[in-house]
């Protein structure tokens, strides 16, 4: 283009420059004639950059709409409904279980129902809830240790896409794949967090309804008839 401009001025500076003599008319007819020529080569010149920008627009918007060759994902789903189903063992008290509530009021029916007659095959029975519910989530940890070898490989998907990408929408679905991740170990963990409080909670009631039951105990010697055993007659409170 530059060189355009240059063949255009010395034209004409020879057109307004160059001495008058008999064939001036002529000679100006070719001048004239030589700077149309360069008018039309300029905007031959003009046209063919502007063309030149638009195929680069058009080359750059479409590799900033070209989609992601491949997504990475985890199985969320299943990896969830194995650990749901894992912790459900023995006498555990899981949180996945659908009559959660029942089977609770069915272990630790609290002071009101507890009678010393039948103590040691309740405690029995509540330390095992509670042990199992331990259990429950120590397999839980096991198996989220055991999934973490196959989500390496989701990992490495992941940082393959992003040193892959080109384009902007290439980028964004490399982001929205690795936001997606990340919402998929925070449910695990959300999860494993739930197992664990199911654990400790079922600890707790086995130590509540223990001193409930010898309170409730304590309660029957004192205020119940008399028993007679062998012969001999025991007197409540004494």
């Amino acid at each position: 283009m530059r060189k355009g401009l240059i063949v255009s001025c010395l034209l004409f500076a020879l057109a307004i420059d160059s001495p008058q003599t008999v064939e001036a008319g002529a000679f100006a007819t070719e001048v004239t004639q030589l700077l149309n020529h360069a008018q039309l080569v300029l905007s031959y010149i003009r046209q063919g950059t502007q063309l030149a920008n638009e195929l680069n627009m058009y080359a750059d918007m479409l590799k900033n709409s070209r989609n992601l060759s491949a997504h990475s994902f985890g199985a969320i789903t299943a990896d969830l409904n194995a650990l749901a189903s894992i912790v459900q063992g023995g006498q555990a008290l899981a949180y996945s279980l659908g009559n959660l509530d029942a089977r609770f009021r069915a272990t630790y029916p609290g002071y009101a129902q507890t009678y010393p007659r039948n103590y040691y095959s309740s405690y029995q029975n509540w330390s095992q809830t509670s042990l199992d519910t331990t259990l429950g989530v120590l397999r839980a940890a096991g198996l989220q240790g055991r999934q973490l070898s196959s989500e390496q490989s989701i990992l490495a998907a992941l940082k393959s896409s992003i040193s892959g990408t080109n384009g902007r929408l290439e980028a964004i679905q490399a982001a929205s794949d690795i936001a997606e991740n990340q919402v998929e170990q925070m449910q695990k963990l959300r999860q494993l967090m739930i197992a664990d409080m199911s654990s400790k909670q079922a600890y707790q009631a086995t130590m509540i309804q223990k001193d409930a039951a010898s309170e409730a105990a304590s309660q029957w010697f004192f205020t119940s008839a008399p028993v007679t055993n062998s012969g001999v007659t025991f007197w409540p409170g004494k």
